[in-house]
């Protein structure tokens, strides 16, 4: 049986994914001042080591464009290991390594922020604190675009296909509730578990044979996406007749695939956020792809994604965050942590998280990804784009957005 990291878990949400969070701010001699920031990222994955050079970038882009700054984040990363509890151990080891003015416990009385650029899931919304910035689309954000696919092409009837897990079930009411109100059933919720075996993912897929419905919603990230559709290439499922939609979880990562799996998925539509071209964002590019050979010249390169830019985003604006704050005096209490009523260890809380988190949120900027802003404690969409797997890859077959539909 494979083994899958889990996309999310419900305990210590803030680490699992790659997130950003204060540790301490120093005085220095000059006439700069170190804040230093802790970033937990799972640097076995794509996304993680993504994440890692994209936040660097920014960082340096930053201070290069603005010298007059009398703040510098300095970064301290910690490598999650594709473990909730090796998360939790790395973000205990920065807090307590680093005498932590700034830090994260696991529950609201921290007040601090927390910032991740890759929690997609709806879910969040009902266990966050007002301190958990989402500097990512929430999943549901999605479901307008796709349910104006499935109504434009008229389809009565759809399956649900999603991992089993708080990621795959937390954009499913809102799905559920969107094509019931077009007049769309749900025929049938095909569950997948993250680590099924290509027998259990062929056993699934041959009983959706056996049922009338054609058209397939898949929600789910690699590499499970990727086994789904090798398997249903291989017993006749990608052939005419069928229909596939992708939600921006592979949509986003199709540039990561091998060639092998885009073979396999040839037809299949998908929806992704929309970001703006531009000089700035294609400069990028280049330069971050040296940047990554350099850094991992072992690795082979993929394209960079959203995950990347919304690393970028959420890194500048942090630091942007920072410089409004300036140069604030500090006070200290300790506070214990705890779970399940068992005390985890004791830090050091800082008192300036509330001013830190109104800086957040008022800080604005054309960034990357476009337009960047936090809203309600996330990000929030204008437009998602319509793609279709042709070839070797993707391309672009329409937009969505709020006003203009398709």
């Amino acid at each position: 049986m494979r083994r899958h990291p889990t996309q999310l878990l419900t305990s210590l949400l803030f680490f699992l994914f790659p997130t950003i969070f204060f540790i301490e701010k120093g005085m220095a001699q000059n006439t700069t001042i170190p804040v230093k920031v802790g970033v937990v990222l799972d640097l076995d994955t794509w996304v993680g080591k993504m994440g890692l050079s994209c936040i660097s970038m920014a960082l340096s882009d930053l201070y290069a464009s603005h010298g007059h700054y009398k703040t510098r984040v300095v970064t301290k990363i910690r490598d999650s290991k594709r473990d909730v509890v090796g998360a939790a151990a790395a973000a205990v080891d920065l807090l307590q390594n680093e005498e932590a003015n700034f830090m994260i416990s696991l529950g609201s009385k921290a007040r601090v922020p927390i910032i991740s650029f890759s929690a997609t899931s709806p879910s969040l919304s009902s266990l966050q604190s007002q301190y958990f910035i989402r500097a990512t689309l929430n999943d549901s954000a999605q479901v307008p675009a796709i349910r104006a696919i499935v109504r434009a092409f008229g389809w009565t009837e759809v399956v649900l296909i999603y991992v089993d897990n708080v990621y795959g079930d937390g954009i499913i009411p809102y799905m559920t509730d969107a094509l019931q109100g077009i007049d769309v059933r749900v025929t049938y919720r095909s569950v997948i578990s993250p680590s099924a075996t290509d027998d259990q993912i062929g056993e699934e897929l041959y009983k959706l044979m056996t049922m009338q419905t054609r058209v397939f919603i898949v929600h789910m990230c690699t590499p499970l996406g990727s086994y789904l559709f090798t398997k249903a290439d291989e017993i006749g499922m990608m052939e005419e007749g069928y229909v596939w939609i992708l939600t921006d979880g592979l949509t986003d990562l199709l540039s990561t695939l091998d060639p092998s799996v885009i073979d396999s998925m040839q037809g299949v539509l998908g929806v992704k956020p929309h970001v703006p071209r531009t000089k700035e964002l294609e400069n990028f590019r280049v330069r971050w792809k040296r940047k990554f050979r350099l850094d991992h010249p072992k690795d082979e390169t993929s394209e960079l994604n959203i995950f990347g830019l919304w690393a970028y985003d959420a890194a500048s604006a942090l630091a942007m965050a920072v410089e409004k704050v300036g140069a604030t005096n500090f006070s200290f209490q300790k506070t214990n942590i705890y779970s399940n009523s068992m005390l985890l260890d004791t830090i050091r809380v800082s008192q300036i998280g509330t001013n830190l988190l109104q800086s957040l949120l008022s800080t604005k900027l054309k960034g990357l990804s476009g337009y960047f802003q936090i809203f309600d404690g996330q990000l929030h969409s204008t437009a998602f784009e319509i793609v279709n797997v042709i070839g070797k890859g993707e391309r672009g077959v329409g937009f969505w957005t709020p006003k203009m539909e398709l």
